[in-house]
């Protein structure tokens, strides 16, 4: 299965209907496991009150700049990717609701170090897609000032979700492994855990896997429906898996901090 075509399309959208956005933001809120956990470390690494000075790699969407922006009145953001039109996108949308607030970069993070220093530096489910993975953790780290945080948020080696599509250059790390080649490279590790564990990777196939696989098969009236019925459990599912501490899963999260 591969993701961009559907990424692709619903930027599409989102440009003919700029209204679509924030809706999009909703359901990616909804249905991501993985972004409830980011938004959660987040929140337990910064106050309201704090200034942050974001710099998202591999922004995709810009999901993430878009949450720290509503939240934090004083932060401003930096944003990189290798899809100028996302990134287009939604500068034109954060001209009219963040004003001054946003810049980016077409940017290839293997090669790419910007010149300004950020206080947090986000790189969710980006670093299964580089190649020369330790030359862009090398340049999230020469991007942080001191003392700034690092939040990584990418596939383990423990699962099938990261063979799912084509588009991934490995099939998911070993979680020991990464934690390793952030420490060779200057970080140390304020937490390391699963995410996706038991729970966590049933609401994955319940929300993700199985919808994907019917879009495939362009059985696309049956969604609503599929949607109606499987939610509820998938959400407790979620929530129990963010309450566990999961000794294995298919996801990890690194929170890094610059010394």
């Amino acid at each position: 299965m591969e993701y961009d075509p559907l990424k692709n399309r619903l930027a599409k959208a989102i440009n003919m209907f700029p209204a679509l956005r924030k809706f999009v933001y909703i359901a990616f809120n909804i249905i991501f496991l993985r972004q409830r956990y980011v938004l959660k470390e987040i929140r337990n690494l910064f106050r309201e009150t704090d200034k942050i000075n974001l710099y998202d790699a591999g922004a995709g969407f810009c999901q993430y700049t878009d949450f720290i922006l509503s939240h934090w009145q004083q932060a401003t953001a930096f944003a990189t990717d290798l899809k100028t039109d996302y990134l287009k996108s939604f500068s034109a949308y954060a001209d009219i609701y963040y004003p001054d607030r946003f810049n980016y970069k077409t940017a290839d993070l293997q090669i790419y170090t910007p010149k300004q220093k950020f206080n947090l530096a986000l790189a969710i489910d980006i670093m299964e897609h580089i190649e020369d993975d330790v030359s862009a953790l090398k340049n999230l780290y020469n991007a942080l000032e001191k003392k700034g945080y690092l939040i990584l948020s990418t596939p383990s080696n423990l699962n099938d979700a990261a063979k799912f599509t084509s588009e991934h250059i490995r099939a998911g790390y070993n979680k020991k492994e990464l934690e390793n080649k952030l420490q060779q490279i200057g970080f140390h590790i304020v937490k390391s855990s699963y995410t996706y564990g038991t729970y966590g990777a049933l609401s994955w196939k319940l929300l993700i896997k199985i919808p994907l696989q019917l879009i495939a098969e362009k059985f696309y009236p049956l969604l609503p429906f599929y949607y109606l019925l499987v939610y509820p459990l998938a959400e407790i599912l979620m929530r129990l898996d963010m309450k566990t501490d999961n000794k294995m899963g298919t996801g990890i999260l690194i929170v890094a901090q610059k010394p």
